[in-house]
């Protein structure tokens, strides 16, 4: 496989994952993904891509859940 952005060649690793999002801050470690040898940019398979997705669509949900402090 070639990297879409500078077309160096893809290698499979696992990589950590970082979403900042609605409040929170997700780090994820030991996420499989492609990685260019050349700039380093991670592709991830569509199956990683949508459990990523679900799971932080659950994390909002739980969120929702939360009660509201008030001032």
């Amino acid at each position: 496989m070639e990297c879409f952005h500078c077309q160096g060649n893809l290698v499979r690793k696992t990589v950590s994952y970082s979403a900042n999002r609605k409040g929170y801050h997700l780090i994820v470690d030991d996420v499989p993904a492609w990685v260019c040898e050349q700039c380093e940019e991670p592709l991830f398979d569509e199956n990683t891509v949508n459990a990523i997705q679900k799971s932080l669509q659950e994390i909002d949900r739980q969120l929702e859940k939360l009660p509201v402090l008030a001032d």
